[in-house]
């Protein structure tokens, strides 16, 4: 009886999709398409020919499944899904199973994530089917139901990954691929928003497709859509028929989002992590001292202790937050994200790495430490929207080992030169598109940069050789070439007299020593030192 129905169900469905080719054939004499009609004030033309293939899989709501590099496997469970609380478990195809490690929720859309790697069996599978996310003791019971079947996405072609509501109503997406090389845009004339519902199998499943603002790295400002409770969003570009694979969702934020900050901080501090508890509390501890109010961590994949760390921190009263920001090579876009939906929270933003320390010489003979000392870094006119500060690198200082007792009290041995920079930025001014190069933001018109000569940023960037080997696994920029690659020879980026590989070069504990600099070692341990034992690293 069951096979009758399903039969039955199969041809009422081959009738209606031929009476719906027909009519298509009628009016427009070629392949079927499905058009979206387009705002009359857009530059494209009012009718965009747009085929929903492209996402018809990507859009299958049981839970999305994307193929990140290194054959792990992202999921994101349905927004209204419950998390799994324990023995999360991976079901591919073929029987094979992988655990599943939670990342938490993604900031925008709430949904839980996990990953988990794709076993050898499954990669025989192909296409390749997203597996399932079941408790441990429900692998064996639930096998693959064909008719639920949903392709996973790689992460390696051009794909839109999220989206998030910001102040005014706009919607940002988040998309790779669009523009692939730094300093080069696709034109927002050329970039629609497509909204739509569930599978977007249809031109009925289509709620909006509406003009982008602006189009800049992998950022894309777009009006947002009719009110309605959750979506489906994804990008649609000029002279193609199909849209970008999407694996984002769009919903209102609750009402109650705006008062979830109990008080605007004066500044706050930004960074993209990945294991580096061992870092953190110092980091934390002297930025809070010298006048960072708040500590927003974008977590891109974190294996460590850093969860308890930031506990723990928390515990001792220090507002740190981390976010779950899974997505490979995207820190600009990261950043992006930060500017825009922090502007209620933060009015500066510090945006710097967990071995980047903010110091100035004048604060050498301070009996303490105070938040006025950043504080007077961003008093600035009202028209200075960054505030850049020069960089000096640390070198491995004869260190063989991560130092225990901290970065700043084991790395005392610097190069001569001044390196790059840091900012901090004035939120309210990062230009709308919210481009950067990670270590500074374009702003809007009527605001200006501004260089303070009195600070510097301590980079503890060259350490010892079993810490420093780790950046190897990949950059985090999506627009520095990773260091296995053999392009950009030339770029800052690299370590001078380093090769392609992860390899010691003779001598390295020495490298890089022009400079025996103790000032913030020095200072640190005067403003910190309790019982003979360093606050920065109490408590670990």
């Amino acid at each position: 009886m069951q096979a009758r129905r399903r039969h039955a169900r199969q041809c009422r469905l081959v009738v209606a999709g031929l009476i719906i080719v027909t009519t298509l054939l009628f009016f427009t004499g070629d392949a079927p398409r499905v058009f979206i009609d387009a705002p009359t004030q857009n530059q494209l033309p009012r009718r965009l020919p747009l085929s929903l293939a492209a996402v018809r899989e990507a859009a299958t709501w049981p839970a999305d499944a994307v193929l990140l590099p290194d054959w792990e496997v992202l999921l994101l469970l349905h927004p209204n899904a419950t998390a799994i609380a324990h023995n999360a478990t991976c079901a591919f195809q073929g029987a094979a199973s992988s655990p599943a490690r939670a990342l938490g929720r993604l900031p925008s859309s709430g949904r839980h994530a996990y990953t988990c790697a794709m076993p050898e069996p499954a990669r025989r599978h192909q296409p390749f089917h997203a597996p399932r996310i079941v408790a441990m003791d429900a692998v064996h019971a639930s096998p693959h139901d064909d008719d639920e079947l949903v392709m996973m996405v790689k992460w390696s072609g051009r794909l839109v990954y999220d989206s998030v509501v910001v102040d005014g109503g706009d919607v940002l997406v988040f998309a790779k691929g669009v523009n692939p090389r730094q300093g080069v845009n696709r034109p927002a004339s050329d970039v629609r928003c497509v909204y739509y519902r569930g599978r977007g199998g249809s031109a009925d499943d289509v709620v909006a497709s509406l003009p982008a603002a602006t189009s800049a790295q992998q950022v894309f400002r777009c009006p947002p859509p009719p009110p309605a409770a959750l979506l489906r969003v994804t990008l649609a570009l000029a002279g193609e028929e199909e849209p970008i694979p999407s694996v984002a969702t769009y919903s209102l934020p609750p009402a109650s989002a705006a008062a979830t900050h109990k008080r605007r901080h004066k500044i706050c501090a930004c960074t993209m992590v990945r294991d580096v508890g061992k870092f953190v509390r110092e980091w934390v501890a002297y930025h809070a001292a010298v006048g960072v109010g708040r500590f927003i961590l974008y977590d891109n994949g974190s294996e460590d202790d850093l969860d308890e760390q930031v506990r723990r921190l928390t515990a001792e009263g220090m507002d740190v937050t981390t976010l779950a920001w899974p997505w490979p090579k995207t820190q600009e876009a990261g950043f992006s994200h930060s500017a825009a939906v922090h502007r209620d929270a933060c009015e500066w933003m510090a945006f710097i790495d967990v071995d980047e320390f903010i110091f100035s010489p004048n604060w050498a003979t301070a009996a303490s430490p105070s938040s006025s000392m950043l504080r007077s870094i961003v008093a600035v006119k009202p028209d200075v929207g960054q505030v850049s500060l020069g960089c000096v690198d640390f070198g491995p200082s004869g260190r063989t080992t991560h130092p225990p007792e901290g970065v700043t009290q084991g790395y005392t041995c610097r190069r001569r030169a001044v390196e790059r920079h840091k900012s901090l930025l004035r939120l309210e001014a990062a230009e709308r598109s919210l481009v950067n190069s990670v270590h500074h933001f374009e702003l809007r018109e009527g605001k200006r940069g501004e260089w303070n000569r009195r600070a510097r940023v301590n980079h503890y960037k060259f350490q010892a050789w079993d810490e420093f080997r780790l950046k190897f696994r990949r950059r985090v920029s999506a627009y520095v070439a990773d260091w296995t690659h053999r392009v950009n020879l030339q770029s800052k980026d690299r370590t001078p007299g380093l090769g392609f590989d992860p390899v010691q070069p003779a001598g390295w504990a020495a490298k890089f020593c022009e400079v025996n600099d103790t000032l913030l070692r020095d200072v640190t341990r005067r403003w910190f030192a309790a019982a003979g034992e360093s606050q920065l690293q109490a408590a670990r």
